[in-house]
């Protein structure tokens, strides 16, 4: 009986490192966004982002976009050398869900897709404003032709 238990145990392990060597080869197949310097050639300084004409509550995120992110994501979300353009299609609605920057805000973020380290949690930033913050992303991605689809307003 403790063989067959033993057993289990091994092919259960066995399995789970399989299945864990089959993900991380496909994240590693994934190749990292590259972060575009500016037409100038300039290490650092975001490539150009389209501001359109904003909702009432995607302005209102823009003014706490501006409050509590622009420091690392930059002006209209277009990234700076501390961190990655938000306007970018690895951030289009369905990769990263609107899910994925309330956690962000939370919780912080584990460096995954970019080469800036980890993003700490940004504490004080109220739900409401979380969400009026992804408005003005997600305003501004459709604008860049990130995504055409409405349901990826669903914030607004």
């Amino acid at each position: 009986m403790t063989t067959v238990s033993t057993l289990a145990k091994h092919l259960a392990l066995l399995l789970t490192t399989a299945l864990a060597v089959l993900v991380m080869a496909g994240c590693a197949a994934e190749e990292a966004p590259s972060y575009q310097p500016s037409a100038g050639g300039e290490a650092g300084v975001p490539v150009a982002v389209a501001v359109p004409d904003l909702s009432e509550k995607a302005q209102s995120g823009e003014a706490v976009f501006n409050a509590n992110c622009s420091a690392c994501h930059g002006a209209n979300a277009a990234g700076t050398a501390l961190g990655p353009p938000l306007v970018h299609k690895i951030y289009e609605p369905g990769h990263h869900q609107d899910f994925s920057f309330r956690n962000a805000v939370q919780n912080g973020v584990v460096s995954h897709h970019w080469q800036f380290g980890n993003m700490a949690p940004v504490p004080g930033v109220a739900e409401d404003d979380v969400e009026r913050i992804i408005c003005y992303v997600r305003e501004l991605q459709r604008a860049n032709g990130i995504f055409e689809d409405e349901r990826g307003l669903a914030a607004c």
